[in-house]
Protein backbone atom coordinates (compact mmCIF):
# COMPACT_ATOMS: atom_id res chain seq x y z
CA UNK A 1 0.00 0.00 0.00
CA UNK A 2 1.42 3.42 -0.91
CA UNK A 3 2.56 5.77 1.83
CA UNK A 4 0.52 9.00 1.64
CA UNK A 5 1.30 11.63 4.21
CA UNK A 6 -0.21 14.95 5.22
CA UNK A 7 2.36 16.76 7.34
CA UNK A 8 1.97 19.18 10.22
CA UNK A 9 4.32 22.12 10.83
CA UNK A 10 6.45 20.77 13.69
CA UNK A 11 7.61 17.57 11.97
CA UNK A 12 8.30 19.55 8.77
CA UNK A 13 10.28 22.21 10.65
CA UNK A 14 12.25 19.74 12.79
CA UNK A 15 13.21 17.50 9.87
CA UNK A 16 14.11 20.46 7.65
CA UNK A 17 16.32 22.01 10.33
CA UNK A 18 18.04 18.68 10.99
CA UNK A 19 18.69 18.53 7.23
CA UNK A 20 16.50 15.42 7.10
CA UNK A 21 13.61 16.98 5.22
CA UNK A 22 14.39 14.73 2.28
CA UNK A 23 13.06 11.80 4.35
CA UNK A 24 9.53 13.12 3.86
CA UNK A 25 9.85 12.80 0.11
CA UNK A 26 12.02 9.68 0.19
CA UNK A 27 9.69 7.65 2.40
CA UNK A 28 6.29 8.85 1.21
CA UNK A 29 4.82 8.09 -2.20
CA UNK A 30 2.69 11.24 -1.91
CA UNK A 31 2.90 14.14 0.53
CA UNK A 32 0.82 17.28 1.01
CA UNK A 33 0.82 20.25 3.33
CA UNK A 34 -2.35 22.06 4.39
CA UNK A 35 -2.39 25.79 3.68
CA UNK A 36 -2.62 26.55 7.42
CA UNK A 37 0.59 24.54 7.99
CA UNK A 38 2.32 26.46 5.21
CA UNK A 39 1.20 29.75 6.79
CA UNK A 40 2.55 28.66 10.17
CA UNK A 41 5.93 27.77 8.68
CA UNK A 42 6.05 30.99 6.66
CA UNK A 43 5.50 32.96 9.87
CA UNK A 44 8.85 31.69 11.14
CA UNK A 45 12.25 33.36 10.76
CA UNK A 46 13.13 34.29 7.18
CA UNK A 47 16.35 32.28 7.29
CA UNK A 48 14.68 29.13 8.64
CA UNK A 49 15.44 26.11 6.44
CA UNK A 50 11.82 24.94 6.66
CA UNK A 51 10.56 28.31 5.45
CA UNK A 52 12.88 28.31 2.46
CA UNK A 53 11.71 24.80 1.48
CA UNK A 54 7.99 25.43 2.06
CA UNK A 55 8.05 28.56 -0.08
CA UNK A 56 8.69 26.23 -3.04
CA UNK A 57 6.31 23.44 -1.96
CA UNK A 58 3.96 22.40 -4.80
CA UNK A 59 1.38 20.21 -3.00
CA UNK A 60 -0.77 22.47 -0.83
CA UNK A 61 -4.32 21.59 0.19
CA UNK A 62 -7.13 23.41 1.99
CA UNK A 63 -9.32 20.83 3.74
CA UNK A 64 -12.67 21.64 5.32
CA UNK A 65 -12.87 20.72 9.01
CA UNK A 66 -15.95 18.83 10.22
CA UNK A 67 -17.68 20.20 13.31
CA UNK A 68 -16.85 17.18 15.47
CA UNK A 69 -13.14 17.76 14.79
CA UNK A 70 -13.38 21.51 15.39
CA UNK A 71 -14.82 20.71 18.82
CA UNK A 72 -11.39 19.39 19.85
CA UNK A 73 -10.08 22.99 19.69
CA UNK A 74 -6.71 22.03 18.22
CA UNK A 75 -4.44 24.43 16.39
CA UNK A 76 -5.22 25.36 12.79
CA UNK A 77 -2.47 23.14 11.40
CA UNK A 78 -3.41 20.09 13.46
CA UNK A 79 -7.08 20.53 12.56
CA UNK A 80 -6.26 20.82 8.86
CA UNK A 81 -4.00 17.74 8.89
CA UNK A 82 -6.61 15.59 10.61
CA UNK A 83 -9.43 17.00 8.45
CA UNK A 84 -7.55 16.05 5.32
CA UNK A 85 -7.05 12.47 6.49
CA UNK A 86 -10.70 12.16 7.50
CA UNK A 87 -11.73 13.25 4.02
CA UNK A 88 -9.08 11.12 2.29
CA UNK A 89 -8.87 7.58 3.69
CA UNK A 90 -5.54 5.89 3.08
CA UNK A 91 -3.50 8.90 4.18
CA UNK A 92 -1.46 9.17 7.39
CA UNK A 93 -1.22 12.24 9.62
CA UNK A 94 2.38 13.22 10.37
CA UNK A 95 1.89 14.98 13.66
CA UNK A 96 3.66 15.23 17.03
CA UNK A 97 1.22 17.22 19.17
CA UNK A 98 -0.14 15.06 22.01
CA UNK A 99 -3.71 16.40 21.95
CA UNK A 100 -3.85 16.03 18.17
CA UNK A 101 -2.61 12.45 18.43
CA UNK A 102 -5.35 11.67 20.99
CA UNK A 103 -7.91 13.22 18.66
CA UNK A 104 -6.55 11.20 15.74
CA UNK A 105 -6.82 8.01 17.79
CA UNK A 106 -10.45 8.79 18.64
CA UNK A 107 -11.25 9.16 14.93
CA UNK A 108 -9.21 6.11 13.89
CA UNK A 109 -6.74 8.26 11.94
CA UNK A 110 -3.33 6.66 11.32
CA UNK A 111 -0.50 8.73 12.76
CA UNK A 112 3.28 8.89 12.54
CA UNK A 113 5.54 11.34 14.28
CA UNK A 114 8.93 12.85 13.57
CA UNK A 115 10.75 10.09 15.44
CA UNK A 116 8.77 7.43 13.59
CA UNK A 117 9.91 8.90 10.28
CA UNK A 118 13.55 8.94 11.36
CA UNK A 119 13.30 5.33 12.58
CA UNK A 120 11.61 4.26 9.32
CA UNK A 121 14.60 5.61 7.41
CA UNK A 122 16.98 3.23 9.16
Amino acid sequence: MPERWVVNALPFIVLANLHLGHLLCDLADEMVLPQSVVAEIQAGPTNDVARVVVDRWPNIVTPRAPDDLIAWDLGAGETAVLSFVLANPGWTAIIDDGAARKCAFSFGIPVKGTLGIIISAQ
